[in-house]
């Protein structure tokens, strides 16, 4: 965490203040908070300056292209953010349930994937088939995790490889990352975003996004693959290294 840690939030005004805990990512304090008189949510992390810049550019982008998303809100001084700390618009909504409501996450994340089509690699890190021949990126560290799982992780990776990429949310299937209301889906929690391609976004309940076999085989392969070594070693990385085929 920032040395400054929550004292940045009075970048926000002198009346800015936290109200209580949220349920967040491990690698980030998420708080709800209160700005110029409305409730917020703020993030504080260790992540680089040039990251969060990717990260704020981005949620304005799909802001103004009229996708949902949590939108940025600067400091007095208009600056995005400041000593790791992200401040954003509180979304309302709940989780999606039925197979009806992932059909419209999938519409959701295949407007994402229009919008950013040929958008820059955030700052430091890999895509699934760049860790064809790098070794880490951001979370990731294959030299961490047993050989013959980084051999099984690189051939679901491989599948993928000639296929366009653009911006993935990295953690849709999570219900806890969408909240949802009658006239609007919100994809919330952009931490893992990054530029990938759009398959490891569509692995979704219900098959929700409509992928055929083969494409769904894939899709789940690099997915799980993904997630295993981007949390390697916890027992959800574990877990989801098992449901990864052996070469």
């Amino acid at each position: 965490m920032s040395p400054v840690g929550w004292e940045a939030l009075r970048q926000w005004g002198e009346d800015a203040a936290r109200i209580e805990p949220l349920a967040g990512g491990v690698a980030n304090d998420v708080w709800s908070v209160r700005v110029r008189g409305r409730l917020a949510v703020g993030r504080l992390g260790a992540r680089s300056d040039a990251d969060l810049a990717w990260e704020t550019a981005l949620l304005q982008h799909l802001d103004r292209e009229g996708l949902a998303v949590p939108v940025p809100i600067p400091t007095t001084d208009g600056r995005l953010f400041a000593d790791g700390l992200v401040v954003m618009t509180y979304v309302e909504g709940g989780p999606p349930e039925t197979e009806a409501d992932w059909g419209r996450v999938a519409d959701t994340l295949r407007r994402l994937h229009r919008l950013t089509q040929g958008w820059p690699q955030r700052p430091g890190w890999r895509s699934s088939t760049d860790l064809l021949h790098a070794e880490t990126g951001t979370k990731i560290d294959l030299a961490a995790m047993p050989p013959e799982g980084v051999a099984r992780c690189r051939a679901a990776w491989a599948r993928l490889v000639g296929r366009r990429t653009c911006v993935v949310h990295g953690n849709p299937n999570n219900p806890g990352n969408v909240r949802m209301t009658a006239d609007r889906v919100t994809l919330i929690d952009w931490d893992e975003a990054h530029v990938d391609v759009p398959d490891l976004d569509l692995v979704l309940p219900y098959n929700a996004a409509g992928l055929d076999g083969g494409a769904h085989d894939i899709a789940a392969q690099a997915s799980a693959a993904w997630e295993a070594a981007v949390c390697w070693d916890d027992e959800h990385a574990i877990k989801r290294l098992a449901e990864v085929r052996a070469v």
